[in-house]
């Protein structure tokens, strides 16, 4: 890298990209900490809620941290536009860190009941709060000091700590479960991972304070002017609001549909429906996000050559043609008895429609009484795809594995402990049956396929790169130098804030629904196809353009 004229007076390039850098890889390690250890939270906060709903409810506390995002992106975009982009990401730096060492020193559900999960939900929504502020100051930051020819490249830099901060929140929990044992992990060790991010916090804020005010934004402060209104110039303006709701539909939303389900919906997959180890299903993401970590700079660096929307382009529609036979292909890859079994004795619900519900309880109240509701929770806990079929008015649920019929029992009426029998009853019929059939109860590690996992991975990987690594330098250039925090930072946390954070929970939820393994693909697949179309039309091409000289 080479300074650019625009930096001479202050830190060069690579001091301003690797502080950037640093500091923002710092704040993804700490949100991928809770990403990596949902399962392990389900247990400790969520105890008294059921396996399914527990963990549907550890998902939903993860992308609690991304709903408040946009909040984050409104407040923290305000003050970078008034106040300057260098107090702001100190600011969001130093709250993330504490919020994320907080959550290593929470009691949990056993010791303090349901104060647990209510501080935990606090905490996880201070954290996302303040990664609502941090994205939009650190590209912005190293945009404006980047030479126009080579923005794309050196933004690539931030768009890379996403997965610098993956891979150092995986190698920590590796390290530690390798150092303690999974028991002691299970139990307390992972308490770690969390407790590190004052060391963390300390090194990023020591490097962080060497920097200066970015040079666009020095420029504008001594232009002096009138007074800047950042939320009526952004979103009340014809001229920067239309950019703002292209930037959500035609680039965002499709961010938060392919970057997260490449990324955390694929071990969700794994973990929870393969059932493949989690250690293996952490050592598998981690050599993945290692391999793709340059391709954010390749690509940033390409859309400088043949510009930003092609390079996007490619990634959406790339992922958009992926998902299907990507997620097929993976069965087959990382659990082959699995579908092996599905393809010779698919499993049929045969249930009254009036009696099933839909397997979701957020606040974990509801008993999910009926045959129906027993049968379909017992095939989801075991990753088990199931078609649906009705059955007579008021008749108990049976499920069919290949010819072989388990009728399922009606727990309407019963006390906790009669209900729980029940299931327990039924539970072992249908997993008998399922056993019997050639259903696995995990993913044997003989027959698991890496290479071709890998593979499979990393043409997701590569979707996401193409259309993640140009986006910094994208976003900068649709909005000029007044209200560019603001303008940008929104639609960015809606994107992977709003679509991106739900979708593992929403996912899930489908699959409970359908009793298809594969429905929950459909939520990315929706908003990637919205974004391809809005993209085509609307999104102009923004390479090379001035960013001291836009004008709102």
């Amino acid at each position: 890298m080479t300074e650019g004229t625009d930096a001479r007076h202050g830190p060069g390039l690579k001091t301003v990209v690797g502080a950037s850098s640093a500091g923002t890889a710092f704040e993804w390690y700490d949100f991928f900490v809770f990403g990596s250890l949902t399962t392990i939270i389900a247990r400790h906060f969520f105890a008294d809620a059921g396996e399914t709903v527990s963990y549907i409810m550890a998902l939903l506390t993860f992308g609690l941290g991304f709903v408040v995002r946009p909040l984050g992106a409104l407040v923290f975009g305000w003050f970078g536009d008034r106040t300057g982009r260098k107090t702001t990401f100190l600011v969001t730096i130093t709250l993330m860190g504490l919020a994320t060492v907080a959550i290593g020193l929470l009691p949990d559900y056993g010791q303090i009941g349901i104060a647990a999960p209510i501080l935990l939900l606090v905490m996880r929504m201070l954290q996302g709060f303040a990664l609502g502020g941090e994205y939009g100051g650190a590209a912005i930051y190293v945009a404006e000091h980047s030479p126009r020819e080579k923005r794309g490249l050196l933004t690539g830099w931030i768009q890379t700590t996403a997965a610098m901060g993956l891979i150092g929140a995986l190698t920590v929990i590796l390290t530690t479960r390798a150092i303690l044992g999974v028991e002691a992990f299970d139990e307390w060790g992972w308490r770690i991972p969390f407790l590190l991010s004052a060391l963390l916090l300390a090194i990023s804020l020591w490097i962080r304070l060497k920097l200066n005010e970015s040079p666009a934004y020095q420029q504008m402060e001594a232009e002096g002017g009138e007074r800047r209104a950042p939320y009526r110039e952004a979103f009340l303006t014809w001229k920067n609001g239309r950019f703002v709701l292209i930037a959500l539909f035609g680039i965002m939303i499709a961010q938060g549909a392919v970057w997260y389900c490449g990324y955390f919906y694929t071990r969700f997959f794994m973990e929870r429906v393969l059932k493949v180890d989690t250690n293996t299903v952490d050592q598998l993401v981690l050599m993945v996000t290692v391999a793709s970590a340059f391709l954010y700079i390749f690509f940033g660096w390409l859309s400088d050559k043949v510009g930003r929307k092609p390079v996007m382009l490619f990634g959406m529609i790339l992922a958009l043609v992926a998902f299907f036979p990507g997620f097929h292909a993976l069965t087959k890859a990382a659990n082959p008895a699995l579908a092996e079994a599905q393809a010779s004795a698919p499993v049929t619900v045969i249930a009254d429609p009036a009696t099933c519900a839909l397997q979701f309880d957020p606040i974990g109240k509801a008993s999910f009484s009926s045959s129906c509701d027993i049968a379909k929770s017992i095939l989801s806990n075991a990753g088990v795809s199931y078609s649906n079929e009705a059955g007579g008015r008021g008749s108990v649920a049976v499920v069919r594995v290949g010819s072989v019929e388990v009728a399922s029992a009606e727990g309407a009426g019963l006390d906790a402990a009669g209900l729980k029998a029940l299931r327990t009853d039924v539970e072992g019929r249908v997993k008998a049956a399922l056993v019997e059939a050639g259903y696995p109860e995990k993913a044997d590690p003989a027959r698991i396929n890496m290479p071709l996992v890998f593979a499979i991975l990393m043409i997701f990987m590569v979707g996401a790169t193409a259309l993640y690594g140009p986006q910094a330098a994208a976003l900068v250039e649709l909005f000029p130098t007044r209200v560019r925090y603001t303008a940008m930072s929104l639609p960015y946390n809606i994107g992977t804030g709003w679509v991106g954070g739900l979708l593992p929970a929403a996912s899930f939820a489908l699959v409970a629904a359908s009793g298809n393994i594969y429905f929950g693909l459909w939520y990315s697949v929706a908003f990637t196809l919205v974004a391809v179309v809005v993209s085509l039309i609307w999104l102009p091409e923004t390479k090379g353009r001035d960013l001291n000289t836009m004008t709102d």
